[in-house]
């Protein structure tokens, strides 16, 4: 059985563009207005806020990061050893999770 996700492992492999960009992904960027280059820098300084390990065969997981003063939300999955996989992104609303984005609302 696999850890969970290694941030700084996530922050090597995009610092050496070990990156695939699932279908689903590039479709929500275009529509939610991200591009490629800002999910990079917010991968690059963000912070696990769950770990999806336990679900899946390789470590994944939710990341929250910052552009400016925006919050966003990267789901990323290591396949292999050396390939980082961005599954969605997305900004958190506030009707989902508390004013922190890193804990989900009770429902």
């Amino acid at each position: 059985m696999q850890s969970g996700l290694d941030v700084a492992k996530v922050k090597s492999l995009v610092k050496a563009r070990r990156v695939i960009w699932k279908r689903h992904a590039l479709e929500r960027l275009l529509e939610r207005g991200l591009t490629r280059t800002m999910i990079f820098d917010v991968l690059m300084t963000s912070e696990l806020v769950e770990d999806y390990s336990a679900d899946r065969p390789s470590p994944c997981g939710l990341l929250l990061g910052w552009q400016g003063k925006r919050p966003l939300h990267v789901v990323v999955v290591i396949e292999g050893e050396d390939t980082l996989a961005i599954i969605t992104a997305y900004e958190p609303s506030l009707e989902h999770f508390e004013a922190d984005f890193r804990t989900r609302r009770k429902p």
